[in-house]
């Protein structure tokens, strides 16, 4: 299941943008795609390692992570649960996951906050039941993450990714120390007051010296998509043949072409996208996609 993959590397088209690349992992998978799959290679690795048999996770009622994992449970006979936050409610994603064998478990925000005691007080004494945090944050997912390097060719001068927690990215610099890279990357959190995540990333790493943080591209907030993002996606995918979805990678390809026009980088500089995937997330905002 986590062996073979497509993952291409392709050049960006616009002629604004005819130095940069794209690490195409938003074609691993149509359900467990980008970074979530990425997240859950090692993951599921250690359940079945562990001998268990149900991973139990937590997402909102958009969640890639959540349609990832279980998609790719139902592909590996475990079983799934999800607490979700927030109301009852009914989407396309959620669809998905119950078609995947997914249990869901509808959680009040309150609740939500504290996972771990949320978990405790639904499966804490089954041991059959694996944790996994939200997003598939945590050690294995990193590890899985910073394997992106190894599949990039070693002259690149710029990589790119969008963060939520930093998760992905602590992984991806954590590739860059490993093979002695000598790589910036460049972090576009996507929420406002992202410039946490630098210290997130150090957990994992120690080190932070090649990373470059841009927290002026979050567009007003996490899943914030004002009509500008809109505009700036639909001329983007019409120009380059590549669905982006509005709550990561859109921002993150802005703040290349913003960067771009106003010659940050060199005409020699290789720069190098990671597409993290998360494009059935355009559901959730369908009705601002009005032509």
């Amino acid at each position: 299941m986590f062996t073979n993959i497509y993952s291409p590397i392709h050049q960006l088209k616009h002629t604004a943008r005819n130095q940069v690349l794209v690490k195409r992992d938003d074609l691993i998978d149509p359900y467990i795609s980008g970074n979530k799959w990425r997240k859950l290679k090692y993951i599921l690795k250690d359940v079945q390692k562990s001998n268990k048999n149900h991973i139990v996770t937590f997402g909102g009622a958009f969640s890639n992570h959540l349609v990832a994992t279980a998609a790719a449970c139902a592909r590996a006979d475990l079983k799934s649960t999800a607490f979700v936050r927030g109301e009852v409610v009914s989407n396309e994603m959620l669809l998905l996951c119950k078609l995947f064998g997914m249990n869901l478990i509808f959680t009040d925000r309150d609740s939500y906050r504290n996972k771990r005691l949320l978990f405790d007080s639904h499966f804490g004494t089954d041991p059959d039941v694996y944790f996994v945090d939200e997003g598939g944050a945590g050690t294995e997912a990193v590890r899985g993450c910073a394997e992106v390097i190894a599949e990039l060719p070693q002259e690149v001068d710029h990589l790119f990714c969008a963060a939520g927690t930093g998760t992905t990215a602590a992984g991806l610099l954590k590739g860059i120390h490993q093979r002695k890279l000598k790589t910036q990357l460049h972090v576009v959190p996507v929420l406002k007051g992202g410039d946490f995540i630098a210290d997130e990333i150090y957990k994992h790493t120690g080190n932070i010296e090649q990373l470059v943080m841009h927290t002026d591209y979050h567009f007003g907030g996490y899943a914030k998509t004002p009509p500008a993002l809109i505009e700036y996606i639909k001329n983007f995918v019409a120009d380059e043949g590549m669905l982006i979805d509005p709550v990561y990678t859109s921002k993150m390809f802005f703040a290349i072409d913003d960067l771009i026009s106003n010659k940050y980088f060199k005409k020699e500089e290789k720069i190098i996208a990671i597409h993290t995937g998360g494009l059935l997330g355009i559901w959730g905002m369908k009705d601002k996609f009005i032509y």
